[in-house]
């Protein structure tokens, strides 16, 4: 089975920056679409980025521009640089992953295994 461990996050001022990193263990010789999910208190589930096993990303509106992710594809490890963070970013972030090699989307149903979450927290 596929595993995703989640680190990074923490707590940061309003403009700050942070990184968010993810290894997915157990994908050997398979393809996968790997992303980030975010949800606040009250809030639903929402898409934040992905990128997929032919290197295509997608981004959340609310995120472009701040946010950038990453993958290293030797280790199999995710990155979600976020740079400019606002109040509104405030939320626990999961990572994702999904094995396919064609498309995928930033929908709660395109993954299959999920990390542990991590808490990021933006102040004012």
């Amino acid at each position: 089975d596929v595993v995703v461990v989640q680190s990074g996050g923490g707590s940061v001022q309003a403009g700050g920056s942070l990184i968010l990193s993810c290894a997915a263990s157990g994908t050997s010789g398979s393809r996968y679409c790997m992303g980030w999910f975010r949800q606040a208190p009250g809030k639903e589930l929402e898409g934040v980025a992905l990128i997929d096993s032919q290197g295509t990303r997608r981004y959340a509106d609310s995120v472009k521009g701040r946010f950038t992710i990453s993958k290293d594809n030797a280790n199999n490890t995710l990155y979600l640089q976020m740079n400019s963070l606002k109040l509104e970013d405030s939320a626990m972030y999961s990572c994702a992953a999904e094995a396919t090699g064609g498309p995928c989307y930033l929908f709660r149903s395109d993954f299959g295994f999920w990390g542990q979450g991590t808490q990021v927290t933006v102040s004012s």
